[in-house]
Order: C-alpha cells, then structure tokens, then sequence
C-alpha cells in the first residue's frame, strides 16, 4: 500500500469545521494521505470524505470504534461504503466484536464495490503512560506486553494492523512480521514540542524501527511554514532509504 516517501506520512485534519481542513488541504496540495478523526467527522460528515476523494487523496478514518460486537459491526459495514483507506476500531472490544468488525468490512466493501479498508486495532492511546494503565486503568501487565498482546489479538482477529505508539512499534513489528501494518502517532521531529503525547520518537527513528504510517499532526500545521515543515519530514526520511 505504501508507494511513496510522502505516502508514509498522514497529516491529521484536526480541525472543527469543513472550510477550515479544506482550507488546510489546499494549503498543502502536496499531502496524499490526510486523517479525519471525531471532531471533523462529527462536524462535517461524510461530506468531508467526499471532499478529500474528490481531491484523489487516501483517507485514515480515524473513528476509534468502541462498542458491542453487533454495533461496531454495523458501523464497519458503514465505514465501508465511504471508500476510505484506513479505519480503526479499539482492541478492548474483545475478540467476538474484531471479528464482526472485519466481516462486515469485507460485506460493506462487497455492497459498495470499494476496496475494503484496512482495519487497525488502537493498542494503547499515546497519551497514556505506564503510571495510567497500572493505576487509573488497573492493567497489570506492562505497557509494551499490553500493546503486543492487544496488536496479536488483532491479527488473530484477521484485522490488518494496529496503531501503536513508536517505542512499541519495534516490538510489534518483530513479533507480527511484515504483513501487519503498524501506524504511530505521536511523532515528533527533532525539536518539536511533545505535547500531550507521552511515548514519542522522531519520523527516521519510527520508520527504521518498522512502522509503515506516521502521523504528525502539529508540528506541520502549527508550522510557521507547514509546507516547509512538511518537506523536511520528506527530506528527513529519504535518508534511511
């Protein structure tokens, strides 16, 4: 799936209304890959997802499903008819509701005559830490054993990847071999602010380490020069080639 340097990098449209991402968009025609998550989604709709088709860019539709086996079934076969590129769903629905998931993906992909998505499992959100999951969430397993197990469960499942944190990715990609997509957030370049992000690397490091997709969001929209920004991430990358 991943043709190009600048195909690795999805840039969030993390902004709260359609003429504020389109405008976004056109600030920077060089981005293939954009990502709508919950706020935009829910502000502007499918209209969005039709914007960005129309434009011939891939879309990460980063909804985050987290629901009982028949509804996030439902919402997959949903999902399927927008044509998008990617989709998540959190691991800690549990096997029964991965495997509806991907089935009606398939079924949603069949009725539309789209391709289907590949559909992610969120292993560990990046904002949390080892100190939130052992005392807020009350997980005892370490935080890299935790986003394995739930990354395996996931390819158990028949999904086609996970999204993981860069320090996990290594890991994962050892363990689920080439095949699995691994996307990482919380990626940031040499010098960026962290944010609310907890568990970082930079772009050279995420990719040697074997992750397929970044997302960096802030340190190329906050840019002064987000298209600058941007092609220094290109720049940086083509190094390790």
């Amino acid at each position: 799936m991943v043709e190009t340097i600048t195909d690795q990098i999805i840039v969030p449209l993390d902004v709260p209304t359609q003429e504020q991402a389109i405008a976004l968009v056109d600030q920077l025609p060089q981005v293939t890959f954009w990502k709508v998550g919950l706020e935009l989604f829910v502000s502007a709709g499918p209209d969005i997802l039709t914007e960005l088709k129309n434009r011939q860019k891939k879309i990460f539709l980063d909804l985050k499903f987290h629901d009982i086996p028949n509804t996030v079934a439902g919402a997959c076969r949903a999902a399927a008819h927008y044509g998008v590129d990617l989709l998540t769903i959190h691991a800690t629905c549990g096997k029964e509701a991965l495997q509806a998931a991907q089935a009606a993906l398939v079924e949603g992909a069949a009725e539309s005559g789209n391709a289907v998505p590949n559909l992610l499992a969120i292993t560990v959100l990046t904002s949390l830490n080892a100190r939130t999951l052992a005392f807020d969430l009350k997980i005892p397993l370490e935080l890299p054993e935790y986003a394995l197990h739930m990354a395996l469960l996931a390819q158990e499942c028949g999904l086609a990847g996970a999204v993981c944190s860069p320090q996990e990715v290594e890991q994962l990609r050892q363990t689920c071999r080439d095949r699995f997509l691994l996307v990482c957030p919380g990626i940031r370049p040499t010098g960026s602010a962290a944010g609310d992000q907890r568990r970082t690397l930079t772009p050279r490091a995420a990719i040697l380490a074997g992750a397929n997709y970044l997302v960096i969001g802030r340190p190329i929209t906050a840019a002064a020069d987000p298209s600058l920004a941007f092609q220094q991430i290109c720049d940086e990358l083509s190094k390790q080639a």
